[in-house]
């Protein structure tokens, strides 16, 4: 029984990090979908390396820039570079791209939301530029996590018509 469930298990692993096929890829469908994708998080970086540029120039006012924005602007930066890495590869089929996508997206929106909705730690200018990431974010994590993406990189389900 061990042999067979450790059969099992391989199948579904391998299921899950076979990249997707490229029939499915070239899906017209698809292309728009990561086009959209990889544009929209394309944004997102570009916003976010902007407010790191601010940060740089208005370092020098304590009422515009604090510890907190210098973090919170370096992690966004290095978030928007892993995301949008992440789209380029799940759009080339990569599985464990596109969870990452989907779980990077989400997280993100939620510490957004959590970030425009302190009061008094950043300033209104940031607050403003992640309300616009937030936005493009949102709109990421609704494409990526829409059926018909979700159902392109669906795992292969012949495992589960074997018998157990």
């Amino acid at each position: 029984m061990n042999a067979a469930r450790s059969s099992h298990s391989a199948s579904a692993a391998a299921a899950v990090s076979d990249p997707v096929s490229v029939e499915r890829l070239d899906h017209p469908r698809s292309l728009a979908a990561f086009r959209t994708t990889k544009l929209l998080v394309g944004g997102y970086l570009g916003i976010s390396v902007l407010a790191l540029v601010a940060i740089v120039i208005l370092r020098n006012d304590s009422a515009d820039v604090n510890s907190a924005v210098w973090v919170r602007g370096t992690i966004v930066v290095a978030s928007a570079l892993v995301t949008y890495r992440c789209a380029i590869r799940a759009a080339r089929g990569s599985r464990p791209a596109y969870r990452r996508l989907r779980v990077i997206t989400g997280a993100m929106v939620v510490a957004i939301a959590a970030i425009i909705a302190l009061p008094g730690t950043f300033p209104v200018w940031m607050k403003a530029e992640q309300a616009v990431c937030g936005v493009l974010l949102t709109a990421v994590a609704a494409l990526v996590n829409g059926k018909y993406l979700r159902s392109l990189f669906a795992a292969k389900q012949a495992w589960r018509s074997a018998p157990r």
